[in-house]
């Protein structure tokens, strides 16, 4: 009967120490180990990406308690499924044996807010221990309420040991054939740390070896079997922004082979190039800025070179402006400045237009003194009004922009203090 079960379901760990991986939250003292071992269920959401074992704790917690166990797909269920839950967790701990429950609901993160509040009364109730698996960050996707009452456990990528463990239970119940070293490197690399994934694969290459009479599986014929390998990815997902944060702060951070790495990896994952390019300027602007203008205008122009020749001659160019970025003087001044300046409105009164700088189209304007007393700064020596003001009247120099000593800016910089000198000459404070 074994033998027509999926390999991931003979495979599944039947005790906490069949496990492979996620020894941060499960190994000796850990947290959720010690929870196991305290003989008192809590709730709790499981956030991690796909096949690391989310399902397979839930279940192991329910045996480890003796409780009932319940699972509910938050793809496929709704209000009916919850209903019928509870009713069974009722009937469990009403019943002969007073038997506990827990509350498996996977894909959390698609109930709406209506339905994830059903579950709320119940565990505070304690009618059940609600446990939530999810792929998305809970702090979005789960209700403030119920994540209030919930322990919330990371679980990470498994590593290539923890893959090769899979892959050797799978031999050693003569599931699989050998594999050459160059094969199994190559399918770790494909498992890219999902386990589900890597038990699918390991099936189906089981299933073809056999049928071709395939001992040991090499590493050209698994390229045949597999065919163009295809990293996880979600493009809507945690992952997605965790990947554009590294490239930003490769980028951040002058690194020019992190930053092309990060960018390759996010077209390998399948990220639109239009959105790369976005980000590109973005990143021109708010980590370089005045340091280097020019690396704007390459942003902006890589960005028209994609559009222009497409996928994936115009990725070169993109290519071509992380590094030029990566390698750029960096200055946030600018951000910082408008950030500093966007506060200091929002918080600060309506102050108005000194008399001097408001313009004067009519007459009526002009008799009541709008614009009188402007210098018009083309016509003063050097091009600059020495000592003229240009707040309103009574606020303070707030220096928002505040130059670095690096690229242009350590020009700019020279200028604003010969600048500021003029106008102490004048009186200006």
């Amino acid at each position: 009967m074994a033998a027509h079960m999926p390999l991931a379901e003979q495979l599944r760990p039947r005790t906490l120490g069949e496990v492979i991986g996620q020894q941060h939250i499960l190994g000796e003292g850990m947290a959720l180990r010690l929870a196991f071992e305290s003989g008192q269920p809590h709730s709790c959401i499981l956030w991690g990406p796909p096949g690391v074992g989310k399902t397979t704790i839930a279940r192991l917690m329910a045996d480890a308690f003796d409780a009932q166990f319940i699972s509910i797909s938050a793809v496929l269920g709704g209000v009916k499924d919850i209903r019928e839950a509870v009713d069974k967790a009722e009937a469990a701990r009403s019943g002969l044996h007073a038997q506990r429950t827990i509350m498996f609901v996977d894909e959390v993160h698609r109930f709406n807010k209506s339905q994830q509040d059903a579950f709320l009364p119940h565990v505070e109730s304690g009618l059940f221990t609600f446990i939530g698996a999810t792929t998305e960050n809970p702090s979005f996707e789960v209700n403030s309420a119920l994540l209030s009452r919930a322990a919330v456990y990371v679980l990470q990528p498994l590593g290539e040991d923890d893959l090769r463990q899979i892959v050797a239970r799978a031999q050693g119940i003569g599931a699989v054939p050998a594999i050459e070293p160059e094969a199994m490197a190559r399918l770790l690399s494909y498992a890219d740390g999902d386990a589900r994934r890597l038990l699918n694969t390991l099936e189906t290459l089981a299933m073809a070896a056999a049928r071709e009479k395939i001992d040991p599986v090499t590493d050209a014929w698994l390229l045949k079997v597999l065919g163009e390998r295809m990293r996880r990815y979600d493009k809507g997902g945690e992952q997605f922004y965790d990947t554009i944060s590294a490239l930003h702060k490769s980028v951040r951070g002058s690194d020019p082979d992190a930053a092309l790495y990060w960018f390759v990896r996010m077209l390998d994952g399948g990220a639109d190039p239009r959105y790369m390019a976005r980000r590109l300027i973005r990143m021109a602007s708010e980590d370089i800025g005045l340091a280097d203008p020019r690396a704007l205008r390459m942003a902006l122009d890589a960005a028209e070179v994609y559009e222009r020749l497409g996928s994936p001659e115009g990725e070169l160019t993109l290519a071509q402006c992380v590094i030029y970025l990566a390698m750029a003087p960096k200055s946030n001044a600018a951000y910082k400045a408008y950030n500093e300046a966007r506060a200091f409105v929002k918080k600060d009164g309506t102050r108005p237009v000194p008399m001097h700088l408001r313009n004067a189209p009519t007459k009526l304007m002009k008799d009541l003194d709008y614009g009188k007393g402007y210098r018009y700064a083309h016509d003063e020596e050097g091009g600059f009004a020495a000592g003229e003001r240009y707040l309103p009247e009574g606020m303070p120099e707030p220096g928002f922009y505040r130059p670095v000593a690096r690229g242009l800016e350590i020009k700019i910089a020279e200028k604003l203090a010969k600048l500021k000198e003029l106008n102490r000459e004048q009186g200006k404070p």
